[in-house]
C-alpha cells in the first residue's frame, strides 16, 4: 500500500513540474512575441510621424539632452548607457534601445502575426504622454524625482525643469486633490472667475506612467529610486501663508509694544560675546578637529594690571589699583528687581496672557499642518541624506549631574570589582578610626556577593514623586551617606580616586558611542574658597579629559544650612567664596594653575535646589548681600541676579583677555513659583527643566520669541514632580520653543548603558516623535551646548551659526531643508508681527 502511494505522488510531482515548466516557456514566448510587435509598431509610427512633422522634437541637440538626462537616472549599465529592467522578467531594452538607435534585447524574440492590439492602449484621445515624448528611451517607466516625494503619489511626476514642460496637452485633467503634492501649488489660482477649471502651469502637473490594468507597466517604488539617485535634497514643498494679513487691532498693537519691551529688557541684561567665535576662528575646512594632545599642559601667562574688589555683593573690575573707572559696570539689584516685577505684571496682564494663547496655539496649529502636507517629504530627505540617520547624528546631554552619570548597574560592577581588588585599600575616618573598604562592608553586614541593584536603591520609585529630599537620598548607594562619600565624593580621604576611576570608564563609554556628547554638572558649594582649587586639582590629577565632555559648575542654594551650621555670617560670605577665586585666576593665571587649566573646560554655571520650597517675593529694594544675615534662604531671584551680575563681569574681563567665557545656564522651572522663570527670561543663556512655563502662555511666548534654550527631562520629571504623559515637552516642541531631551541623573532615572539614547526613544513612542523630530531636538541640543566652535561645525555643518536653511547641513544633521525653513519662516512672522513688521532680524544667531 505504501509503494502505491509513493508512486501516486511521485507520477504527481513528474506531471506538475512538466506543467510548470510549459507554462514558463509559453509566457516568455508570447510576451517576446508582444514585444517584439510593440517595437515593430513604434519603428511605424516613427517613420509616420518624420513624414508629417520632419524636424519637430527630434533635433540631434534634443535627443542627446534626453539621453544624457535617462544616463543620470538609470539603473543597469549596458553598452555604454544605463537602462531601467525588472529583476523578475525577460532584459529587454525598451522601444528604441540606446543613444544609437539600435535595436538589442537579451535574446531571440520570434515575431507574433500582425492584428493583435498594441500592449499599451488608451481611450481615444485621453493620452497623457506627448506624441514626441514616445521617441525617447525607456519613457514608459519613469519613477518620481525628489521634486515629488511623495509616497501616496508614487504613480506621477512633477515636470517642473523637464523637457517634457512644453509638450503637455491643454486637455489634460487633474484631480485638485493631487495638486499640493507637488510644491505650492494653489488650488484658487487654478480655477477661472467662473470656477470652471483653468488652465494649469506646467509645474503642477502631473503624469500617469501606465494604464491602470496594465500588468507590465507598474511603476517602480519611487522611494527606492529616489534613494540610489542619491540627487541633492529638493527644498519644493507645500508652504503655510495666511491671506490677507492680519491688522492687529489698537489692544493687539499695546500688547505687542508691551511684548517688545520685554525682549529689549533681556537683551540689555543678557551677556553676549562682543566678537563671535565664528569671527575668531574661521573654519574652513569642518573635518574631525585633532584632539588636544595634553590638555593638562600649563604654560605660564602674564599678570595684568586688573583691580577688582566686592561692593554690595557684585564684583568692580578697575584697570589698575588708582583707578576710578568700572570697567565692566552691570545694572544694579535695585534696577534688576524693578524691571522683574515689570515682567510681573506683563505676564498677568489678561488681554496679553489672551493674545499670547491665540498666537501659541496658531503656532501648534501651523506646525501640524506643515506635518500633514510635508511629512513625507521630509522622510524622503532623511532616506537620501548618505550615512545618517538618528543614531550617527550627534546629541549633547545638555542636563547631566555628575554625581548620577552612570547607571545602577555600572555602579553596582564598579563597587563589586573594587570590594574584590582593593578590600584592604583605607578609605574613610569615621568615629575616630580609619576603616578599609572591606571594614565599611562588614560595619554593614554585607559583601560583595549580597550586593545587587535592589539593595543598591539607587533608584527613584514611587515614594519620590513630591518629595525632594527623599530624591537626594537616593544618591547614598544601601541608604548609607557612607558609601556616598567613599565612591561619589572627590573631597574624601582618598581623594576622590574611585569617582575619577568612574568617571573614565563613563568617558570611554561616551567614546565608543562617538556621537553622544554630555556636559557635567559638578557641584561648588560656597562653603571656602578653597574648593576651586581642591576640585581643579582633583580633575588635572587624575587628567579628567574627554573630547565628549565639557563642565558646567553647579552652585546648590544651601545658605539657610551653611547659617545654621555656622559655616558662613551672611549671604556675602557664599558670593566671595564663590566669585573671588575666580576674579584671581582671571587676573593672574600663575595664582591657581590648575584651576586655570579646569576653566577652560567650564562652560556654564548653574544653579540648583528644590524649587517647590515655598519663598517670599523680592521687593525692589532688597537688603544687600552683606545685610543678609538672618536664617532665611534668599530666594530664587536674588540667588540669580547675584550670580548673573558677578558672572557677567567675569566674562567681560575674561574676553578682554582672550580666554574661555562662562554662560549662566541655571536650573528654572521644574516647580515653584512662576517668579522663576521670569528671573531666568533676563539673565539666562538656557535654563534646564522649564516645565512650569505650561502655566504662562506670555512667558512661554517669550521664550519662544527669545528661543532660550530648555534642557527637559521628562523621565526625571516623572519621579519627580509631573506625571510622563501630562508633561509639555511634546507642546513646547510642536510650537517651535527650543526644547531637547537631557537625562538629569541616569544613575536614579534610567535603566540602560545609554541613557540619553533611552530618553529619545521613551519620548519617540510615548508621544510618536518622527525620525525627524528627533534628529531636530538633537540638532538643538548640539546648539545649546557650550561646545567649542570648531566641534559645532563639524558636527552640525561648517555655517552652523547662519539662521535657516543657509545654516543646515543634512549630512551632518539629518535634518530636511524642509524643516528648518519652517520653523525659519514661522520665528521670522511673529518677530515681524511682534515688532509690527519693523524687527531687525540678523542673518546669524546670536552671540
Amino acid at each position: 500500500m505504501d509503494a502505491y502511494a509513493l508512486h501516486l505522488a511521485m507520477a504527481a510531482l513528474v506531471g506538475a513540474s512538466f506543467v510548470a515548466v510549459s507554462a514558463y516557456y509559453m509566457h516568455r514566448k508570447t510576451l517576446s512575441q508582444l514585444l517584439e510587435f510593440a517595437k515593430a509598431v513604434e519603428r511605424d509610427r516613427e517613420r509616420e510621424e518624420e513624414e508629417d512633422e520632419p524636424g519637430r522634437g527630434d533635433s540631434p541637440q534634443h535627443y542627446k539632452k534626453y539621453a544624457e538626462k535617462r544616463r543620470n537616472h538609470g539603473r543597469r549599465k549596458s553598452n555604454g548607457y544605463y537602462r531601467r529592467v525588472s529583476a523578475s522578467l525577460p532584459d529587454v531594452t525598451v522601444i528604441s534601445g540606446g543613444p544609437d538607435g539600435e535595436e538589442k534585447r537579451n535574446g531571440s524574440l520570434d515575431l507574433i502575426p500582425a492584428g493583435l492590439p498594441r500592449l499599451h492602449t488608451l481611450p481615444e484621445g485621453k493620452s497623457t504622454v506627448p506624441s514626441n515624448a514616445t521617441k525617447r528611451s525607456a519613457h514608459l517607466i519613469r519613477p518620481t524625482s525628489p521634486k515629488s516625494p511623495v509616497a501616496s503619489a508614487s504613480a506621477f511626476e512633477s515636470l517642473e525643469g523637464s523637457d517634457d514642460e512644453d509638450n503637455l496637452t491643454d486637455s489634460t485633467k487633474l484631480d485638485h486633490s493631487y495638486l499640493h503634492t507637488n510644491g505650492d501649488a494653489n488650488i484658487a489660482d487654478c480655477l477661472n472667475t467662473n470656477g470652471e477649471q483653468a488652465q494649469i502651469t506646467a509645474s503642477s502637473i502631473i503624469r500617469s506612467h501606465s494604464v491602470s490594468g496594465d500588468l507590465h507597466g507598474v511603476p517602480p517604488d519611487p522611494v527606492a529610486a529616489d534613494i540610489l539617485r542619491k540627487e541633492p535634497e529638493q527644498e519644493t514643498f507645500v508652504r503655510l501663508k495666511i491671506t490677507p494679513n492680519e491688522v492687529p487691532s489698537p489692544d493687539e498693537v499695546e500688547s505687542y509694544l508691551v511684548l517688545q519691551k520685554c525682549l529689549e529688557l533681556r537683551k540689555s541684561y543678557v551677556f553676549t560675546e562682543e566678537v563671535a567665535p565664528w569671527d575668531k576662528e574661521v573654519i574652513s575646512d569642518p573635518s574631525t578637529p585633532k584632539p588636544n594632545p595634553n590638555p593638562f599642559f600649563y604654560t605660564p601667562e602674564g599678570k595684568t594690571d586688573h583691580y577688582f574688589e566686592m561692593e554690595d555683593g557684585v564684583v568692580h573690575v578697575y584697570a589698575n589699583k588708582d583707578s576710578k573707572e568700572n570697567l565692566f559696570p552691570v545694572a544694579d539689584a535695585t534696577t534688576f528687581f524693578t524691571d522683574l516685577h515689570h515682567i510681573l505684571r506683563v505676564i498677568a496682564a489678561g488681554n496679553i496672557r489672551t493674545l499670547c494663547h491665540h498666537r501659541l496655539n496658531l503656532l501648534e496649529q501651523k506646525f501640524n499642518l506643515h506635518v500633514m502636507l510635508n511629512a513625507d517629504r521630509e522622510f524622503l530627505a532623511q532616506k537620501s541624506a548618505p550615512h545618517r540617520d538618528f543614531y550617527n547624528v550627534r546629541k549633547v546631554d545638555t542636563h547631566v549631574h555628575h554625581s548620577a552619570c552612570m547607571n545602577q548597574k555600572h555602579l553596582l560592577r564598579f563597587i563589586k570589582s573594587k570590594l574584590r581588588k582593593e578590600p584592604d585599600e583605607v578609605v574613610i575616618f569615621r568615629d575616630g578610626t580609619y576603616l578599609t573598604l572591606k571594614e565599611v562592608f562588614e560595619s554593614l553586614d554585607l559583601n560583595s556577593y549580597d550586593l545587587n541593584v535592589d539593595l543598591l536603591d539607587v533608584h527613584a520609585d514611587k515614594s519620590t514623586f513630591h518629595r525632594f529630599d527623599k530624591f537626594n537620598l537616593k544618591y547614598n548607594p544601601c541608604g548609607q551617606s557612607r558609601l556616598r562619600e567613599i565612591f561619589l565624593k572627590q573631597d574624601n580621604l582618598i581623594q576622590g580616586r574611585f569617582l575619577a576611576e568612574l568617571t573614565k570608564q563613563v568617558f570611554s563609554d561616551l567614546s565608543a558611542s562617538k556621537y553622544q556628547m554630555a556636559e557635567y554638572r559638578i557641584s561648588i558649594y560656597g562653603r571656602k574658597q578653597s574648593e576651586w582649587d581642591q576640585m581643579a586639582s582633583w580633575i588635572v590629577n587624575n587628567e579628567l579629559y574627554s573630547e565628549n565632555v565639557v563642565w558646567l559648575i553647579q552652585l546648590p542654594r544651601l545658605y539657610n544650612v551653611y547659617k545654621e551650621m555656622g559655616i558662613v555670617t551672611s549671604f556675602q560670605n557664599i558670593l566671595d567664596n564663590i566669585f573671588l577665586p575666580l576674579f584671581e585666576v582671571t587676573v593672574d593665571p600663575d595664582s591657581h594653575p590648575q584651576l586655570h587649566l579646569f576653566l577652560k573646560q567650564v562652560v556654564g554655571l548653574d544653579l540648583v535646589d528644590d524649587e517647590s520650597k515655598p519663598e517670599r517675593r523680592p521687593t525692589k529694594h532688597m537688603p544687600t548681600p552683606t545685610q543678609w544675615t538672618n536664617i532665611f534662604n534668599p530666594a530664587f531671584s536674588y540667588y540669580a541676579y547675584y550670580c548673573y551680575a558677578n558672572l557677567h563681569t567675569l566674562n567681560k574681563l575674561r574676553e578682554s583677555k582672550g580666554m574661555t567665557t562662562i554662560k549662566f545656564r541655571p536650573h528654572a522651572g521644574e516647580a515653584g513659583d512662576i517668579d522663576h522663570l521670569a528671573a531666568t527670561f533676563l539673565t539666562a543663556h538656557n535654563i534646564a527643566h522649564g516645565i512650569n512655563l505650561r502655566k504662562s502662555p506670555v512667558l512661554q511666548y517669550l521664550y519662544y520669541l527669545a528661543q532660550i534654550g530648555l534642557a527637559m527631562s521628562p523621565l526625571s520629571n516623572n519621579s519627580l514632580f509631573l506625571d510622563y504623559h501630562r508633561n509639555p515637552f511634546p507642546m513646547f516642541f510642536v510650537r517651535g520653543l527650543n526644547v531637547s531631551l537631557s537625562t538629569d541623573d541616569p544613575l536614579q532615572i534610567h535603566l540602560t548603558k545609554e541613557p540619553l539614547v533611552e530618553e529619545y526613544s521613551i519620548a519617540a513612542s510615548v508621544w510618536r516623535l518622527s525620525s525627524c523630530d528627533l534628529c531636530e531636538i538633537a540638532r538643538n541640543s548640539v546648539y545649546q551646548s557650550g561646545f567649542s566652535h570648531a566641534l559645532k561645525s563639524h558636527w552640525i555643518g561648517k555655517e552652523y551659526y547662519k539662521r535657516g536653511p543657509d545654516g543646515n547641513d543634512i549630512q551632518r544633521t539629518n535634518v530636511p531643508h524642509i524643516r528648518v525653513e519652517f520653523r525659519e519662516t514661522i520665528w521670522r512672522e511673529e518677530m515681524q508681527k511682534v515688532y509690527l513688521g519693523k524687527a531687525i532680524i540678523l542673518d546669524e544667531f546670536d552671540k
